[in-house]
């Protein structure tokens, strides 16, 4: 299993799915149909997405950072 970071590649909105994908094994594909479908499901499912967003660091930060170190 990779560390949890969004690429900068291959990302859509903001990356994720992407991240999630890779870190689980999956296709990025199967990750974003499963999100989709679980919005048609009540609860806080963009709210999540969007703190992920926030809390996942971008794969170039990632990076630059463990270069610091």
């Amino acid at each position: 299993m990779s560390r949890l970071a969004r690429p900068t590649n291959g990302r859509m909105i903001g990356g994720v799915c992407a991240a999630l994908a890779r870190r689980f094994g999956t296709s990025v594909t199967t990750m974003r149909v499963i999100f989709v479908l679980s919005c048609l499901l009540p609860g806080p499912q963009f709210l999540l997405y969007i703190a992920l967003w926030i809390l996942f660091p971008s794969e170039g930060k990632v990076n630059k950072t463990q270069a610091a170190w």
